[in-house]
């Protein structure tokens, strides 16, 4: 009798024990569950564009920085045939002159509209102007100067739209009009004593940056301006574009502006002479 009865305690904690583990799991189950629910309502509730956010910002920012024009075919020559120091490979170009004639070509079919900013406006006439110079040498390879060449700045050679340009009305006519003065050291008039050709072509994006580094550098070139502080010897540019740096302020006050050394009002002015040996 006692051998059926302890069987039958034990039977029963079995039953128990497993039960308790049913409802144990079955409790655990249901956790799992409600928690996977409410995980799922959280995704649901979420705003999906909170998640696409990120990119916006980028997206804007190639908006913002779009160019009215291309000019990556010409920073590619120049990459190619200009030095960092700014001596020009005229050969090399004159090996790629496709190249630079069909650069030229599109800025005829591209002409800048009102709509384009001033930045764009700059960057394509600046352009414009140093693809024209490049080209001028290459229409007379043996010179030594850009002065061997019978009126350089005046022969219109170049049609751009429906108008024959030459040189002097980009320069005169159209940059000099914009209000920039720097961009007397971005055009260059392929001689030594210019501000050097940068090797990459100018946009408007960068335009800013571009032009006061130009300036900077020009000023800093002990070749072409010595500068102190009571005394300024600078180049010719200064002298022949003399009301262009004067807007507002005077000659002193824009050298200060992009210059290493703090000038004197009243320091004394001379110019130095000017090199128009070819700047290859």
């Amino acid at each position: 009798m006692k051998k059926y009865l302890v069987l039958f305690v034990f039977t029963f904690a079995l039953i128990a024990c497993c039960g308790a583990k049913e409802v144990v799991d079955s409790q655990s189950k249901l956790t799992e569950e409600i928690v996977d629910i409410s995980a799922t309502e959280n995704l649901e509730v979420l705003d999906p564009t909170i998640l696409e956010q990120p990119n916006k910002p980028e997206i804007e920012k190639e908006i913002d920085i779009a160019e009215a024009f291309d000019h990556s075919v010409l920073n590619d020559l120049l990459q190619k045939y200009v030095s960092v120091q700014g001596n020009v490979n005229y050969n090399g170009f004159k090996s790629d002159r496709i190249a630079l004639r069909n650069y030229i070509s599109s800025l005829g079919e591209n002409m800048p509209l009102n709509s384009w900013s001033k930045e764009d406006k700059l960057a394509y006439w600046i352009n414009a102007y140093n693809a024209l110079t490049i080209d001028l040498i290459l229409r007379n390879t043996s010179v030594k100067s850009i002065k061997d060449i019978k009126d350089p700045w005046d022969q219109r050679l170049w049609k751009l739209g429906s108008k024959w340009y030459s040189l002097n009305q980009i320069e005169h006519e159209i940059l000099r009009k914009m209000n920039e003065p720097r961009i007397h050291f971005a055009i260059v008039c392929a001689s030594v004593s210019c501000p050097k050709l940068q090797n990459e072509a100018f946009t408007a994006s960068n335009l800013e940056i571009q032009l006061t580094n130009s300036t900077k550098e020009f000023l800093s070139d002990s070749s072409k301006n010595k500068l102190s502080r009571n005394s300024v010897k600078l180049s010719k540019i200064f002298k022949w574009f003399a009301k262009d740096f004067k807007h507002n302020q005077s000659l002193i006050d824009f050298l200060n502006k992009y210059s290493n050394i703090q000038i004197s009002q009243n320091a004394s002015k001379s110019y130095m002479d000017y090199n128009w040996d070819l700047n290859d």
